[in-house]
């Protein structure tokens, strides 16, 4: 059957299961959006292209299948690309469609054009300009393939209008081969024996995790080994989830603003098993000291990750689910780890997680411990970045995987409610919360009308402290409180988010703080809480910058 370009994709995008795509309309994809009024399958138009972004990315996470986004050309497809570097650094599977100009106008400046495959060269896993519409079946076939394999990522599709509008035979690909792409899904028999003979020799074994088992969908074989060898696990901001939190071996998030015994551990471990995890530079801190005394097992999928930032005494190239099985069936010598887990507890009672928490006043910390007690853990969080982000991820209590969803490499301020809106669309059983700022809240707010209209009930929660208070976090402590530009002049949130036709509930007092999340789950609409907390509230622990682990500023909050 022959049909033009745009209906090809419309096909193509339902052969890979596609049920939801988000985005924004323009000149050069109304093909794709003339195809997509008769076509089976939900679209959300978002306000903004960035916010179609980080809905895909944030459906992705919470569902674990690719999220697709549609922009037009120039201004709509450079406005992606925020979101699809944000995809890019955390290993997300998303795949951004773009319109271009027709493809003999290409090179000649012409009104909306921009070079999105050459801008986004460096922030997707791949990208095409599609020239010929006998290709573009197999295009997206191919780029959905390479999205959700191996290390995950986004790929974008450039499609120029008259590519579109151009007829041929639609021939579905069964099968895709890419003789240049063969990720290695099988960790080496040989290294994982050497692995397992190292941890048998351990005194101080800890185990690091990352984004890479939630992706695998390794969260029960992670869980069998750290109880085997009866071994403390910490993660890293990606691989909050990938664990339980509540569980005894668990020592909660590591690095820059992790747990101090975490930290600790690491820094005294003389075994680190590091599966699916980048060793990134907030992890590290100063990587001249980084666990000095560590020999360092390394598993990840992605081979250039390995040996990158710190070196690796035993690499193991694979998937996470499978190199795991297979080291928890080679593990026949356990390491006695009685006394090190005597070590770490005594670390834990005494460098504890706290706050100082006052009755006329509410801290940040309280709200976020608050949303977990009347949840009961059972919620899907989203964040914005910056204080809110780490205080989500120290004093909500994690027990399962894609429930955490936040901006790990990038940080981009703005990606928690449209990921938010994302997550509830995947997931729309779960409660789910965005824990937002005060500054990064307005930086997609309009997704407020997206959310109304389709009738996306996410409840968010704005700590609200007048400050982009991350930023005012370091100037208080590195630059003498020279608070140069941090200081934020709020609209009134409420009516803000009434005027679109959500709800709003005002908190000033701690002892409605409860009363008014209990109340926010209730109303069947979406919902900004603005939570007024302690003003110059820090988070704590920090390593400061270029610091080694153990150099944390302990004080309390």
């Amino acid at each position: 059957m022959k049909m033009n370009g745009a209906k090809i994709l419309i096909e193509s995008l339902k052969g890979e299961g596609v049920e939801i795509i988000f985005g924004y309309p323009g000149g050069q994809v109304l093909p794709i959006f003339d195809a997509l009024y008769d076509a089976d399958m939900k679209f959300i138009l978002t306000r903004h292209e960035q916010g179609a972004a980080h809905a895909a990315d944030g459906y992705a996470r919470a569902t674990g299948k690719v999220g697709v986004c549609l922009a037009t050309s120039g201004p709509g497809a450079t406005n992606l690309t925020t979101g699809i570097a944000n995809a890019y650094m955390d290993s997300i599977p998303m795949i951004a469609i773009t319109g271009q100009v027709k493809s003999f106008l290409i090179g000649n400046d012409a009104f909306q054009e921009a070079d999105i495959t050459g801008v986004t060269r460096s922030i997707t896993k791949h990208n095409y300009l599609v020239k010929d519409v006998k290709d573009l079946a197999r295009t997206i076939r191919e780029a959905f393939y390479i999205a959700s394999s191996g290390r995950p990522g986004p790929v974008l599709i450039d499609i120029p209008s008259d590519i579109q509008q151009q007829e041929t035979e639609f021939i579905w690909p069964k099968e895709i081969e890419i003789r240049s792409y063969k990720p290695t899904c099988f960790g080496h028999p040989g290294q994982i024996k050497k692995a397992a003979k190292l941890i048998a020799s351990a005194k101080k074994p800890l185990i690091y995790a990352g984004g890479g088992v939630i992706t695998s969908g390794a969260y029960h074989e992670l869980r069998k080994l750290t109880e085997k060898l009866n071994a403390p696990i910490t993660w890293t901001l990606m691989g909050i989830g990938c664990f339980p939190a509540t569980h005894r071996l668990s020592l909660g998030m590591l690095g820059m603003h992790g747990t101090a015994y975490a930290n600790h551990a690491t820094m005294e471990a003389d075994l680190i098993i590091a599966v699916g995890a980048r060793f990134d530079d907030r992890v590290t801190g100063r990587l001249d000291k980084f666990a000095p005394y560590a020999k360092v097992i390394h598993i990840d999928i992605d081979p250039t990750s390995i040996s990158k930032n710190v070196r690796v005494d035993i690499p193991i190239v694979g998937d996470a689910k499978n190199i795991l099985g297979q080291l928890i069936e080679d593990i026949n010598k356990l390491p006695d780890t009685s006394e090190w887990l005597k070590t770490v507890e005594s670390w834990r009672k005494r460098y504890p997680l706290k706050y100082h928490d006052k009755k006329d006043v509410i801290k940040p910390q309280y709200v976020v411990e608050q949303i977990y007690e009347v949840t009961k853990g059972n919620a899907v969080i989203t964040t914005e970045v910056g204080q809110n982000q780490m205080w989500a991820a120290q004093w909500y209590k994690y027990d399962y995987p894609r429930t955490f969803i936040s901006s790990g490499g990038l940080g981009t301020m703005g990606f928690g409610f449209p990921a938010a809106m994302g997550a509830k669309i995947g997931m729309p059983d779960k409660i789910v919360f965005d824990i937002a700022g005060d500054g990064s809240i307005q930086m997609n707010i309009q997704e407020l009308a997206t959310c109304v209209c389709n009738k996306i009930n996410v409840k968010v929660a704005i700590l609200n402290n007048g400050y982009l208070g991350m930023v005012r976090q370091w100037q208080e402590l590195f630059y003498k409180k020279r608070y140069s530009y941090t200081t934020l002049a709020n609209p009134d949130f409420v009516k803000l988010a009434e005027s679109y036709g959500a709800a709003g509930i005002r908190v000033t007092k701690k002892e409605d703080v409860r009363k008014a999340i209990e109340k926010a789950i209730s109303i069947d609409n979406v919902v900004f809480i603005d939570f007024k907390v302690e003003e110059e509230e820090n988070v704590f622990p920090m390593v400061p910058a270029g610091e080694a682990l153990n150099r944390m500023i302990e004080g309390l909050a």
